[in-house]
């Protein structure tokens, strides 16, 4: 058994739990990964060299409801441009998820969905913290860094910032 001056002597890291891999990214680096509502594997990591818009929202939040095709009319109007917008929703149980997106996939054209993940499911990780008032936007660089927060009602200034990142 080690004495209290070994114990001392012990590096600091050795006393500490392992850390999950994507803890080394750092800050900064957001991590986002998981499997998207429509099945697919996802990891934000892979859109290095674009800029993205990560939205945490919940169906049962009216301002993020009411947002959502604001959100997708904006992506829209980035086509063809180094950009994506991805959505993770917070609801504890999934059905009202489900609900909300079935009503999605019968009114929004395919070519105007985005990704998006349920922060619930198994295999979820992400490092984005608490998200407090809903949505709560982050903007990813191209390089993969955090370049600006919003919590709330995403502001116009948002999408001119998304231009600068371009």
């Amino acid at each position: 058994m080690p004495t209290r001056r070994h114990l001392l002597a012990m590096p600091l890291a050795a006393c500490l739990p392992a850390l999950p891999s994507w803890a080394a990214q750092g800050p900064g680096s957001p991590l986002l990964k998981g499997t998207t509502l429509e099945g697919q594997a996802f990891d934000l990591s892979a859109l290095r060299g674009k800029v993205v818009m990560v939205v945490f929202w919940s169906t049962g939040c009216a301002v993020c409801r009411d947002k959502m095709p604001e959100l997708r009319a904006n992506a829209r109007g980035w086509a063809g441009q180094p950009f994506e917008l991805v959505t993770v929703c917070t609801d504890a149980d999934r059905r009202e998820l489900d609900v909300y997106q079935r009503a999605v996939l019968i009114t929004v054209p395919p070519a105007q969905r985005h990704a998006a993940l349920w922060r619930g499911a198994p295999g979820h990780a992400d490092n984005f913290g608490q998200t407090g008032l809903l949505p709560a936007t982050w903007l990813i660089d191209k390089q993969g860094r955090t370049a600006e927060s919003y919590h709330g009602r995403i502001p116009p200034e948002a999408w001119d910032r998304i231009a600068d990142l371009l």
